[in-house]
Order: C-alpha cells, then structure tokens, then sequence
C-alpha cells in the first residue's frame, strides 16, 4: 500500500515533510533550527505553515537575502568580483595605452640586447690585438678563453 501524506490540515512528521520538500530529514531539523519551517512538536510539523515559510525562505537566498551568513557571502563574492573586473579593466587600459608589453615582446627584446652584447665582447681579442701588435697569439687566446668563460659562467648563473 503506498505512502500517503497527510490532509493539509494536519500536521506531519518530519520524514513525511522532508519528502514532501525533496531534501533530508538533517536538513529540514536545520531548517527548524533556522526558523524557517514550523514545528509543533517533537518530530512534527505544520505542513502548510512550513511550506509556506520554506518557500519565503528560498526566495529570499534567491534574491540575496537568505540570512546574515548568506548576505555576507554575497556581499563579498560581489566586492571580489568588481575588484577582478577593476583589475581587468587597469590591465586592457595599460596594454591599450602601452604602459604594458606583453612578456614575449620583453623576452625578444631582451634575447637581441643579449645576443648583441655576447657578439661585441667575443670580437673584444680581436680588436685587442690590432691595437696592441705586441701581443702574442698565446696571450690574444687567452683573453679570448677568459671572455668566453666569463660568459659561460654568466649563463649558467642566469640558468640557475
């Protein structure tokens, strides 16, 4: 024989309400504790009462006015989220305006600045040895060997 839920007029018990709303009997003794379905007693409820105050409740977590804890969650997220938009929107203006590079355009940048650099001082033995005829090959080799330990060593502290 199926179940069948009491008249509107009688009261139920909570196994019968909790059905009735579609959530568990835990939730619906929270609710209770809440104010926001009516008891009459131990373990039973006004059906009618309750319903209407369980639908009041849910409008207002709808609308942003489910409860103290409930607003201040609301309140919050909705101050974090206009901080992200606000930060967005400084980011696309810096970009627009140009006071933002894109990393990858730095990272090019800074690739070229280097590879010059590393260019003009591997040329430095060279230029040396022009202006100072007196210097043997032996010593034009070493100040190449020193140049060029000096920028690996640079480079394995930049990959560090």
């Amino acid at each position: 024989m199926p179940k069948t839920l009491p008249t509107p007029d009688d009261e139920c018990s909570g196994a019968d309400l909790a059905t009735l709303l579609g959530i568990s009997e835990r939730t619906l003794r929270d609710l209770a504790a809440a104010g926001h379905v009516v008891k009459s007693g131990r373990s039973r409820y006004r059906r009618d009462a309750s319903i209407t105050a369980y639908c009041a409740h849910l409008r207002g977590v709808a609308s942003g006015r489910g409860g103290d804890a409930a607003v201040t969650t609301l309140t919050a997220e909705r101050a974090r989220l206009a901080r992200e938009q606000a930060d967005t929107a400084a980011i696309k203006r810096a970009a627009l305006t140009g006071a933002l590079i894109p990393a990858a355009d730095v990272e090019r940048r800074w690739r070229q600045v280097l590879a010059s650099v590393r260019t003009r001082l591997m040329g430095v033995p060279s230029r040396v040895r022009q202006h100072l005829p007196h210097l043997t090959p032996t010593d034009v080799a070493a100040l190449d060997r020193e140049l060029r330990d000096a920028l690996t060593e640079l480079a394995t502290d930049a990959d560090a």
